[in-house]
């Protein structure tokens, strides 16, 4: 592909930030003390950590009940995990999110209700002058899943234009499995410029490049991947936008907007992910998710994808 080269170059950044210890968008760094070498902030910074798990049940049984009802059995697990490290000149900020849940409903087989993985790196320098305001960053995002996933109402298989009439998948019965690890995966990676015109928010633009991973030769054609390519490369830029508003003493905000514009592909809508999640913390142990999320990519579907999420459970903060 006509890429590679930039996305090549952009994938070796990105794994330099992954290979050092992997949020939030940081904040602006202080500014340098001049008889201190700026080198020598990062060694001297320590790092700022947190990881939380939680548990979130839910069940209901109904016996002789005249208004009717399901029975039903859902269980989920997450863990939540940031840290980041800000010195005179430079800030690091890595994230990690993971979540499975299962759902099992009356005269239904066990189905996955939830399923994530999602790592955020970020490195942040601030400058003097112009690079004070506006920092270059170099940033990495990568997304994916745990467990197998299937369409459970059609074969999506059978109305793909162009598909393999050889698709193993074609002439199945629903369920029909769509997605597994990595099948697909996204990788983005960017370098830019980070502006931060409020505290809780924060806003970066610059050059970008994502592959698109599918390493499951049936699902390729689901996710605009050539059967015959284990990725599809794109280049292009990248508009991120993330807010973290404490908006009381209990309830917290975090909004994430993430837009990948591809220079191939300028007649088609931008590939976006915006998540959005609200927490309610009851006390040190019980908490309440509200999750919201839309994404659209029009080489995987022409319509927008949307997940809510309400979920109660027992929250565990490990560090």
């Amino acid at each position: 592909m006509p890429y590679h080269p930039i996305s090549s170059a952009l994938a070796v950044l990105c794994l330099f930030l992954v290979g050092l210890p992997v949020s939030a968008q940081p904040g602006l760094p202080s500014l340098p003390n001049p008889q201190e070498s700026p080198t020598s902030d990062t060694a001297d910074a320590e790092w700022d950590s947190e990881l939380t798990g939680k548990i979130s049940v839910s069940q209901a049984a109904y016996r002789n009940w005249q208004e009717g009802g399901v029975n039903s059995l859902s269980f989920t697990t997450s863990l939540d995990g940031a840290t980041e490290r800000k010195g005179d000149r430079w800030a690091q900020a890595y994230t990690a999110r993971f979540a499975l849940g299962y759902i099992n409903q009356e005269d239904q087989e066990v189905r996955k209700a939830e399923d994530r993985i999602r790592l955020q790196a970020n490195l942040q320098y601030q400058g003097d002058g112009f690079f004070n305001t506006f920092s270059p960053t170099l940033a990495g995002d990568l997304r994916t899943q745990f467990a197998p996933g299937f369409a459970y109402s059609d074969n999506p298989y059978e109305d793909e234009a162009g598909v393999d009439p050889n698709n193993p998948r074609i002439d199945e019965d629903p369920p029909v499995r769509t997605s597994s690890f990595f099948a697909p995966g996204t990788v983005t990676e960017s370098i830019g410029l980070t502006y931060d015109p409020l505290d809780p928010l924060s806003l970066r633009l610059g050059v970008a490049a994502k592959q698109t991973v599918v390493a499951e030769p049936d699902f390729r054609v689901l996710y605009g991947v050539d059967p015959d390519n284990l990725v599809r490369s794109e280049a292009g830029g990248q508009f991120s936008a993330n807010l973290d508003q404490q908006l009381s003493e209990s309830i917290r905000y975090r909004s994430q907007l993430d837009v990948f514009f591809a220079v191939n592909q300028l007649d088609n809508p931008p590939d976006a992910v915006w998540d959005n999640v609200i927490n309610l913390q009851v006390n040190d142990w019980i908490t309440t998710d509200l999750e919201f999320v839309a994404l659209f990519d029009e080489d995987t579907s022409s319509a927008i994808q949307i997940r809510e999420a309400i979920s109660v459970g027992v929250s565990v903060t490990l560090l």
